[in-house]
């Protein structure tokens, strides 16, 4: 038996924990699945997670989108709702990524497991140090890691991102994967995002635009379907509208992949460093807007 095939077989087994539980609150509760309105939720749940495919994110959006058109009746069904309606959605990328996208076994299992154990480990490092500092430095790494990705791609630096192809890592390079991917999952648990520092990473280290995708959709997707039940026990997030979400968010999902996998590889790496920059300046953003 492959890695891959390990892999499969260990985020399959979060979905059905997270299916069940989802499946059996729904039933527990089937006369009272909320006043949410279901068509706006499927088209917020299409449009967020097209973009969180794109490898754009879809938490930020899909709370912009609670906002403004009034959908939940509490905020504090905000970070329930994010987790519960886009589990199946994200586990759904995480399968196609991970069967479609040639990754080395090693370099694909250790960076995914070095992400989650970041997250249930190195969570209660990092919940210690000041969210804001670290949304001001990761913000300011990834513009500066965003022109030297634009750098590579108009030739001014030509050694960096120069056949940039390949599908895993050996030696220090794997290390340093591992130890990053490590500290991001860490850093996921103090409301930094992963997908962007880990496209920058994957970049950085050789290999090609689209491998971070399997990994960082991977990572994601192990840590959502493992934390969201506890979000489903205490019942603090919408039903209903969690379900039109994650049916929304299918089809999203669906789309967008097979734009990302049709899509020339220097076409992606623009789009990975749009990506980055936007991240960045929303990092930097946050790091300096004085609390309320």
């Amino acid at each position: 038996m492959d890695l891959l095939t390990v892999l499969l077989i260990i985020l399959g087994a979060a979905g059905v924990f997270f299916l069940v539980s989802f499946i059996m609150d729904i039933v527990k509760h089937k006369d009272d699945l909320g006043k949410e309105n279901p068509v706006i939720g499927f088209f917020i749940g299409l449009v967020t997670d097209f973009f969180d495919t794109l490898g754009i994110g879809s938490f930020a959006p899909t709370t912009l989108f609670f906002k403004i058109t009034k959908f939940l009746d509490t905020d504090k069904k905000i970070p329930g709702t994010l987790n519960v309606a886009h589990t199946i959605p994200v586990l759904m990328e995480a399968a196609l990524f991970l069967t479609g996208v040639k990754v080395e076994g090693v370099t694909l299992f250790s960076m995914i497991a070095a992400a989650i154990v970041g997250a249930l480990v190195g969570a209660r490092i990092v919940n210690k140090l000041p969210e804001k500092k670290i949304q001001l430095v990761m913000g300011v790494c990834l513009i500066v890691t965003a022109f030297l990705m634009m750098s590579g791609q108009l030739g001014w630096l030509k050694a960096l991102g120069a056949g940039n192809e390949a599908v895993g890592l050996t030696g220090i390079k794997l290390i340093i994967g591992i130890v990053g991917n490590f500290i991001l999952g860490a850093l996921m648990m103090a409301g930094v995002g992963l997908y962007a520092p880990c496209m920058a990473m994957v970049y950085m280290l050789g290999l090609s635009p689209l491998v971070a995708f399997p990994i960082m959709m991977g990572s994601c997707a192990g840590l959502m379907a493992i934390g969201s039940p506890e979000f489903i026990k205490a019942g603090n997030y919408t039903r209903i509208g969690s379900i039109a979400i994650a049916i929304g968010g299918i089809i999203g999902v669906t789309v967008a992949y097979t734009l990302v996998k049709s899509m020339p590889l220097e076409v992606l790496t623009w789009v990975i460093i749009g990506v980055v920059i936007i991240t960045g300046i929303s990092m930097i953003r946050q790091g300096t807007k004085k609390a309320a």
